[in-house]
């Protein structure tokens, strides 16, 4: 005689039991890590709101309360103020020449010396490797009485986009990011070009460059920050003001001009606001672009 017997019931209505406890605990670690980036968020953009509030005040106000100001109180005079003390559009010209040739410079040096440092086979490779390494030790600072000699001294290249240029043309950190994306790709792609019969510059420029991306738009950003807001060389390089970058500018126009300016509060704010509005501009436009390149399809077929 054969028995039906039930099945027993599985797990799976435990698991439901415990699904509806398990939901909630969840939600309040949701809420609470969103009130803590939103605290975060707050703290980080609070100083660029009060340089732009502050920087369209006709009159300055210092307290809490000038975080809110009227609108009748707000202009643009502080601009048109700052623009007359030091030459915006020239300041600006300046500050682009000088760091869109370090970005040149660096991007380009970069390239090669971290290809030849990830992809070349060749005695010394790495103690050169060791070397660059060593080099990011060694401060800025140290090196500029030398290079002031060297540049302004024997190479005569006072007030010059050159002479601001050349101690930045090379970075080690560029040389990193490449060599160390170049050694990511596949040795299968290298090979395979050499093959072809291509030599070195084309392989790195017709197979290496289209996939590095990445590293390329890194160090490009990164190149962008350090010369665009750099005031110690050029104040030393510079002394004809129609040559200096917009951060010397607003040096020179807070320690001499500032003081006599009816103002000055919201003239240095409109000034800082302009120095900054390009790198914010960079990083906003580009944020998305920070994402790693699909390199295995490259290999295949």
């Amino acid at each position: 005689m054969t028995t039906d017997i039930a099945p027993r019931p599985t797990g799976g209505r435990r698991a439901d039991k415990h699904t509806p406890q398990t939901r909630p605990r969840s939600r309040p670690r949701s809420i609470g890590s969103r009130i803590a980036l939103l605290i975060g968020a707050f703290a980080f953009l609070f100083p660029f709101y009060y340089m732009l509030i502050g920087s369209l005040q006709k009159e300055p106000d210092s307290s809490p309360s000038g975080a809110f100001p009227k609108p009748a109180n707000l202009s643009l005079h502080n601009y048109a103020a700052i623009d007359s003390a030091i030459s915006l559009g020239r300041s600006l010209v300046n500050s682009g020449i000088f760091t869109g040739g370090v970005i040149v410079c660096t991007t380009v040096f970069g390239l090669l010396a971290g290809y030849a440092l990830a992809r070349l086979h060749f005695r010394g490779r790495g103690s050169t490797f060791a070397l660059v390494l060593l080099v990011q030790v060694v401060p800025f600072q140290l090196l500029m009485i030398p290079l002031y000699v060297l540049i302004v001294r024997d190479y005569g290249l006072a007030d010059s986009y050159l002479g601001m240029i050349l101690p930045f043309a090379i970075n080690t950190s560029a040389v990193f990011i490449f060599r160390q994306f170049f050694l990511q790709l596949p040795a299968a792609l290298f090979e395979a070009a050499r093959l072809d019969g291509a030599g070195e510059l084309q392989i790195l420029f017709r197979v290496a460059l289209p996939l590095c991306k990445p590293a390329l738009l890194s160090v490009v950003l990164l190149s962008f920050t350090g010369p665009w807001n750099e005031f110690l060389w050029p104040f030393l390089v510079t002394k004809q003001q129609d040559m200096q970058p917009l951060a010397v500018s607003l040096a020179n126009y807070i320690s001499t001009v500032a003081a006599a300016a009816a103002n000055p509060f919201g003239a240095i704010l409109a000034g800082a606001c302009v120095l900054a509005a390009p790198a914010v501009a960079l990083f906003i436009v580009f944020q998305s672009r920070f994402t790693s390149t699909e390199i295995d399809s490259a290999t295949k077929g």
